[in-house]
């Protein structure tokens, strides 16, 4: 079914939308934007530039390519270099640089690597070639979750014994709280990103937003919904309101999808995890669970533990914790580039550092 998304375009109502933002704001305002596909359409569409200077827009952490920590990235390229195994992943992982390359780089050399769309797709090549190992390298937030357990839940109900899992799946609440408890930047509200909810429900983030004493407010990703999702946060702030509010209801409900977040919960449990440029944030992935273990592509490898250390001109980290924008990195645009990038924000189609680069060309000279 084909959605008409011209309402949630309309210039008209955009205008609309900034003016009353606006006429609302009396104090200045910092609200964080909780996914990357939400921090493109901000910078695509000058969304940002339309608001006035008290309400400030921060790009959170919400790209789940460029939080998947880099030993995990070593991991998946010492498994692409095993013999008889094939590492399959989205093709997003590809470009990502690890300590010393990229996937992309591995499968140039030799490296048996594959792209999918969907992680159901590698039940067809495991049933295809027995004799192989084949290894989905597991990335994203709750929204991918879901279609990863289904895949781990298939391969034992079929008892496939050549296919693993390199599971980085992350959670979003735990990595919200660590940045309130952080103080690294200033944040009055959060805008959540609408998928995620979408398959957890806003339910959860009512007790949240009460516990970090702020609005949280569920937002779509076209000018509009932003927008909208802004006008109600700003709202919030000015009445001094705390709790959760659903602006995104054609898409989001109170539960999610339960059946989908079921699944979830069968195979996996969280753990703790570290976040690319962030660090360790506890309870904040997924791991498989004790019952599905023997999917865990980690027993493949010879060494788990990977010491490295990220690039000392890279400021990527203080990017995803809304610490400074892309263009206040002094590698930005110059020694970091799509083309040659020093960090994962430069590379995924969801970095904020992509987005800047993409729809701005701002140099490290030019104002923010």
């Amino acid at each position: 079914m084909t959605v008409d998304l011209t309402p949630w375009r309309d210039p008209k109502r955009v205008r609309q939308l900034a003016d009353q933002i606006t006429r609302l704001t009396t104090k200045p305002w910092h609200l964080m934007e909780v996914c990357g596909g939400q921090t493109h359409a901000i910078v695509r569409h000058g969304l940002d530039q339309l608001l006035p200077d008290r309400v400030h827009l921060i790009h959170g952490p919400g790209c789940p390519v460029c939080v998947t920590p880099i030993d995990i990235i070593e991991q998946a390229q010492q498994l692409a270099r095993r013999p008889n195994t094939v590492l399959v992943s989205f093709g997003d992982m590809l470009r990502v640089p690890g300590a010393r390359e990229s996937l992309l780089d591995i499968r140039a050399t030799g490296g048996a690597i594959r792209t999918v769309y969907s992680p159901i797709d590698v039940l067809a090549l495991a049933d295809a070639d027995p004799d192989c190992d084949f290894v989905f390298f597991g990335v994203g937030f709750e929204t991918t979750a879901p279609l990863t357990a289904l895949l781990v839940q298939e391969a034992a109900r079929r008892d496939l014994r050549n296919l693993w899992l390199l599971s980085a799946h992350v959670l979003v609440p735990p990595a919200l709280r660590f940045l309130v408890a952080s103080g690294l930047s200033r944040l009055d509200a959060f805008l959540l990103a609408g998928h995620v909810c979408a398959v957890t429900g806003w339910q959860d983030y009512a007790a949240l937003a009460q516990e970090l004493s702020m609005p949280m407010v569920v937002t779509g990703f076209e000018p509009v919904d932003i927008l909208q999702g802004v006008e109600v946060a700003i709202a919030m702030l000015e009445r001094g309101d705390i709790g959760i509010y659903n602006a995104y209801g054609r898409a989001v409900t109170e539960t999610g999808n339960a059946n989908a977040w079921r699944v979830v919960e069968t195979i996996f449990e969280p753990c703790d995890r570290s976040w690319r440029g962030i660090g360790p944030i506890p309870d904040s992935g997924l791991g498989l669970r004790l019952a599905y273990e023997r999917f865990d592509a980690r027993q493949l490898l010879t060494a788990c533990d990977v010491s490295v250390v990220e690039d000392s001109v890279c400021r990527s980290g203080e990017v995803l914790q809304g610490v400074i924008k892309p263009v206040e990195c002094p590698a930005f645009g110059t020694a970091c580039r799509p083309d040659r990038p020093l960090g994962a924000p430069m590379v995924s189609s969801e970095g904020a550092c992509a987005a800047y680069y993409q729809y701005q060309k701002r140099t490290p000279s030019t104002p923010a």
